[in-house]
């Protein structure tokens, strides 16, 4: 449908970028930008037929822009702070304590999401959050393998053959505080470290960020 839009657009020797009916044209100027919208947009209505969305077209700064889910500073770019929002979100839901599946089938299906969500956003730019997310994500696991073993007898066993004090286990063990606030004990992030969760396959926001920027 769009093909004739394309082939002018290239006609008229603009720099644009578009995909299925998103379509970003990029000028030097707001004053160009307000005249290529307009005479696009009477391409598009009287040409091609078509009904432009005033409310979503609009002639802004390239930082302004959010597309297909990226937004740009400057000449770097990131996802958009919806993407990311929506990707958090998401993870709360694969995260949940009372979500009632297996260990093996919640980290399968949060490994699954995670990988396809940075295969698609992963260029991005945007390093900050990431540590904090990874270091949140983890906790969360801890929480619901806190919730899964239940009886204080169990959380005992298995802290000790994780090699956490029989002191700390104990105290931790019979402790009545919230799962969330238990995740977050020496006894439990002594045991369940960070190498333990990966080799139960906790999947790393963060090494996926750096493999696809090309630092492992």
């Amino acid at each position: 449908m769009l093909d004739d839009l394309d082939k002018e657009l290239e006609r008229r020797g603009h720099r644009f970028v578009r995909y299925a009916d998103d379509l970003l044209i990029l000028v030097k100027s707001h004053r160009a930008g307000a005249r290529v919208m307009a005479s696009v947009t009477r391409f598009l209505t009287g040409k091609l037929k078509l009904v432009v969305n005033e409310h979503k077209s609009r002639v802004a700064k390239t930082d302004d822009c959010t597309f297909l889910g990226f937004t740009f500073r400057g000449k770097k770019l990131r996802w958009s702070d919806r993407a990311f929002e929506d990707f958090r979100h998401k993870l709360r839901e694969l995260t949940g304590r009372s979500w009632g599946v297996s260990m093996d089938y919640r980290l399968h299906k949060l490994a699954q999401y995670v990988r396809g969500w940075m295969g698609y956003f992963g260029i991005s730019d945007y390093y900050r959050p990431i540590p904090e997310l990874d270091g949140w994500l983890r906790r969360r696991i801890r929480m619901c393998f806190w919730k899964q073993w239940r009886r204080p007898r169990t959380k005992i066993r298995k802290l000790l053959a994780l090699g956490t004090s029989k002191w700390q286990e104990i105290r931790t063990g019979l402790n009545s505080k919230s799962y969330w606030r238990l995740s977050r004990t020496l006894a439990t992030q002594t045991g369940m470290t960070n190498d333990w969760l990966k080799s139960q396959g906790l999947i790393s926001v963060r090494a996926l960020w750096m493999k696809a920027h090309g630092y492992v």
